[in-house]
């Protein structure tokens, strides 16, 4: 099965093969899974137990990503009252973040389950540059597999690790700030199925419906972009790269 995004690492090819095909066979998949975050049964249910923890009930700002599984999140967060941000998918936009609130949505009349779907939020929520953004308590990704020691991959695209290495140039992501997916039970593998690279973004923690998992992972948070690992036609189609790296080539 081959994706927009195959033959960049073989062994993470065949992982995320085997768990679309498994979500698929074990109906345990909403929809398609193939090529997507995948859309999980007990997506809700993970979406409540996250919101249990004291990593969620602290964090006034969360940033989650906009695939369909994550759809609960983003409700819950707007429900709760946290300031949301969303990526823009594919990052396609300078301005690649979305930012709703329940506060604004009300002034639009638009209701909170409405807004919680990607394509209804990036019509009725707020485009914002990174200069124009809050800090963020919590960030939210979307993955296809995921380890038990931290280990993650999502589609094979890199939009997650290139958001938040952005994010931590601009000071809104620390080296704390807790990292947490929401997962169906069957995209959970063993640890040495996920190998780390040093661009890579890991887990603190994994919930799914049945479970909260704490990594306490070892792997080490990278800092910042790491420019030798951006692929050209990343380059290429993400516009607030290209004006990056020409920042940076002009304060040189």
């Amino acid at each position: 099965m081959k994706t927009d995004w195959s033959g960049y690492h073989q062994d993470k090819d065949y992982l995320r093969a085997e768990i679309w095909s498994l979500l698929k066979h074990q109906v345990a998949s909403i929809g398609n899974p193939f090529g997507h975050i995948p859309n999980f049964v007990g997506a809700d249910f993970a979406a409540e137990k996250l919101a249990t923890l004291p990593i969620w009930q602290q964090a006034k700002t969360i940033k989650c990503n906009p695939d369909s599984a994550q759809i609960p999140v983003r409700m819950r967060a707007l429900q709760d009252g946290k300031r949301l941000y969303m990526a823009v998918p594919r990052l396609t936009d300078d301005r690649c973040f979305v930012e709703l609130t329940a506060e604004d949505l009300q002034k639009q009349n638009i209701s909170i389950a409405e807004s919680a779907i990607a394509r209804k939020a990036l019509s009725c929520g707020k485009l914002v540059s990174f200069a124009e953004m809050e800090p963020i308590d919590l960030v939210i990704v979307g993955c296809v597999g995921v380890a038990r020691n931290g280990g993650r991959t999502g589609k094979g695209a890199g939009f997650a690790d290139l958001e938040l290495a952005m994010l931590q140039e601009f000071g809104l992501v620390q080296i704390d700030t807790p990292i947490v997916t929401t997962v169906h039970p069957l995209q959970i593998v063993e640890d040495s199925r996920l190998p780390m690279q040093a661009h890579d973004w890991a887990l603190n923690w994994i919930v799914t419906a049945q479970e909260v998992i704490e990594t306490n992972t070892s792997y080490p948070r990278p800092i910042g972009l790491n420019w030798d690992s951006i692929r050209p036609e990343q380059l290429e189609k993400i516009p607030i790269l290209r004006k990056l790296r020409e920042q940076l080539t002009n304060k040189k």
